[in-house]
């Protein structure tokens, strides 16, 4: 078996790249994939989210390793096995990211990765659908692939929301997506017509439908690599091991989890941690693995005083009737993944853009479905955005079945305990806005009690969970810098013929929710590896706040 492109990993890049680089016609791709189907409707369903992250079906079922500043946890980190990857499992939430996000890539070595050059990608692989909406057309994408849409927003508690962030005196916008990111207002969900969009669904099925796309369900062990050239991808497949050869090149878009374990088990990696599991060293690059990074967040859940929650469709009969309208008509609570205000907000003066961000949720829910036991409530899940800590992923044993060795090393550092503080306090304002008055309760979590500091230290260690945005392991930069793995074309350094395309190459975590920027590594790596121009660079101007050296909000 073979094809002039071999991707591994069917995740959002891996879509998007099979969909662009089969789309002319003159090239065959094959797709990697070990995971199964996405049909059935706890994948398809919005409003079923946290099932498919929770089921070893759809899951790689990975934790990280001990934590030592969270006291020793071990925590959950899901990544998709199964056709569209994570954007099978996630929570629909698109976010592309702050301009200055992708401005600092370029400033740390991703030439041409600066947000004027990744825009044009963006509204590429975007329909946004704006029909009573609002949001920013100039700004947003008419006929990509992707769908991106909004909730009803038919909630009182989601527009209390953001009216209580407009009394405590933060910005609102109207299109957190388009020219200003900064402030509170409607949140945006990969969902179509009331069921889940994933890069599946939007790229990969398309794809396959051409002669010179398909897809192959096989556990990828390692690339192969003849003459520092990648030559193919060695595979497991019905308990044998078989090599599919790459006529041109070998693409890496496995996860920022897999994607380095592969790496190392090809020979590519800290030569030092390569030869303590006797892989010969094909090219000593110290970055893969490193620089891990993730979101943490912790959820402020107050009891409601009213019943408008969605908790009143939390018992059998209520998701009984929720299913059944979901499934005949594709409407109801079921079609939305409720998240549906957002908020991005900066934690001080002097911050030049946000760092910290909310979703708003009008229930009192653990990501693994335990409602609270207060009944009615709800919750905003905040974290800061731009961690300092940095983690690793490491292999465990030369044996590619293994799970890989992730150790985040969350809040190892004290601005980490400082901006959750911050978080936690700045959260408890906007809840006691007038806003909030018919609605607001109590607080559940952390609960009024938690005021000092070390009380709100000792609620974070126990508390905080993963937002399941890892990334960063395997990252841009010049070609000349020690600790980069991929050069900005996503050509891995020291070795011909082999690309890295997913939220591995992220050279800095970005603000918001991963999906949406990792598609878009997939659609500009694309146009990189065919030898394409890059779509022209946009010459729009975000919107920044005026008065950021000097206030908060």
């Amino acid at each position: 078996m073979q094809a002039d492109f071999v991707i591994v990993g069917a995740g959002s890049a891996g879509c998007a790249m099979a969909y662009r680089l089969s789309e002319s016609g003159e090239h065959s791709v094959l797709v990697i994939e070990h995971g199964g189907s996405d049909f059935g409707p706890l994948i398809q369903m919005p409003g079923a989210l946290s099932y498919p992250m929770n089921m070893a079906r759809y899951d790689w079922g990975m934790k990280s390793e001990p934590e030592p500043h969270l006291g020793g946890r071990e925590l959950a980190t899901p990544r998709g096995k199964v056709i569209g990857g994570s954007s099978s499992i996630n929570g629909m939430v698109y976010v592309r990211g702050h301009a200055k996000d992708f401005d600092h890539w370029a400033e740390s070595g991703a030439d041409g990765w600066a947000y004027s050059d990744v825009l044009p990608y963006y509204q590429r692989m975007e329909t946004w659908d704006s029909a009573g909406h609002g949001g920013d057309p100039e700004w947003r994408g008419k006929n990509g692939p992707l769908h991106v849409t909004r909730g009803k927003r038919d909630n009182p508690l989601v527009t209390a929301f953001v009216e209580a962030g407009r009394q405590a005196g933060y910005q609102t916008t109207d299109d957190y997506n388009g020219e200003k990111q900064e402030g509170f207002g409607p949140m945006e969900q990969t969902i179509h017509n009331g069921e889940r969009w994933s890069a599946a669904k939007a790229y990969l099925r398309p794809a396959l439908k051409r002669q010179n796309c398909s897809l192959l369900r096989a556990l990828a062990r390692k690339v192969v690599i003849e003459d520092g050239r990648a030559v193919g991808v060695e595979v497991e497949r019905g308990g044998k091991l078989e090599v599919i050869r790459a006529g041109r090149e070998v693409v890496l878009a496995a996860s920022s989890l897999n994607t380095p374990k592969i790496l190392m088990h090809s020979g590519i990696g800290p030569a030092a941690h390569l030869t303590e599991f006797g892989i010969p060293v094909v090219a000593d690059r110290p970055g893969v693995g490193s620089n891990l990074q993730d979101h943490l967040e912790i959820y402020l859940q107050m009891t409601a005083t009213q019943p408008v929650t969605l908790f009143k469709y939390w018992n059998l009969f209520g998701k009984a009737m929720v299913g059944a309208q979901w499934l005949f008509t594709r409407t109801g609570p079921g079609a939305s993944n409720q998240f549906e205000s957002a908020a991005f907000i900066r934690s001080g003066a002097g911050v030049e853009y946000p760092d910290i961000q909310y979703h708003f949720l009008p229930i009192a829910v653990r990501y693994d479905g335990q409602a609270a036991a207060e009944g009615h409530g709800f919750q905003a899940h905040v974290g800061p955005m731009r961690s300092p800590s940095r983690g690793t992923v490491r292999l465990r044993s030369s044996d590619p079945n293994d799970a890989p060795r992730i150790l985040f090393n969350y809040m190892s550092q004290p601005e980490d305990w400082e901006a959750f503080r911050t978080c936690i306090r700045l959260t408890r304002e906007i809840f006691a806005q007038e806003a909030f008055k018919p609605y607001a309760g109590h607080e559940i979590q952390p609960g009024v009690a938690l005021q000092s500091d070390d009380e709100l230290d000792g609620f974070l260690r126990e508390h905080v969970e993963s937002a399941y945005h890892p990334c960063g392991t395997a990252r841009i930069g010049r070609r000349d810098d020690p600790m980069a793995v991929v050069d900005p074309e996503c050509r891995v350094i020291g070795v011909e013929g082999l690309r890295v395309a997913d939220s591995s190459i992220f050279p800095r975590i970005t603000n918001g929710n991963l999906n949406g920027p990792s598609i878009m590594v997939g659609e500009k790596a694309s146009d990189h590896i065919l030898g394409k121009e890059t779509l022209p660079r946009s010459n729009a101007q975000p919107w920044m706040h005026p008065d950021w050296q000097k206030s908060q909000r």
